[in-house]
């Protein structure tokens, strides 16, 4: 069981890099206006939700404690980044703050995971 969830955990990781990303490579458009969200931070934010969830149902069944209230802020913060890339992701380009809001939301959603014990 272990191995399987270092592989999502692994996963994950790869869910967030994408996610992060993609934010960091358009902060110059950012800057200019004209950033816009790209189907690979769809698709980190997406991979993030399917392995959470993973996460969560594999160390539950493995009897690890799970801190449900900080999967719960986790959750939250990520179903507004999902609900944001989503519905913006077609606009040629979106307002710096919404673009800002997801970097920062990502940050601090990576942030909770590490810091939060």
């Amino acid at each position: 069981m272990d191995l399987l969830i270092h592989l999502f955990v692994g996963l994950h990781i790869v869910g967030i890099a994408s996610l992060l990303g993609g934010f960091l490579t358009q902060m110059k458009a950012m800057s200019a206006g004209t950033a816009r969200f790209s189907p690979a931070m769809l698709h980190g934010a997406l991979t993030m939700l399917v392995t959470g969830v993973a996460l969560v149902g594999l160390n539950q069944a493995d009897d690890n404690t799970v801190n449900n209230i900080k999967i719960g802020v986790k959750l939250a913060l990520l179903i507004v980044i999902l609900g944001l890339v989503y519905v913006k992701r077609d606009e040629e380009a979106v307002d710096k703050g919404l673009f800002a809001t997801v970097g920062g939301l990502t940050t601090a959603n990576i942030f909770i995971a590490v810091l939060w014990t």
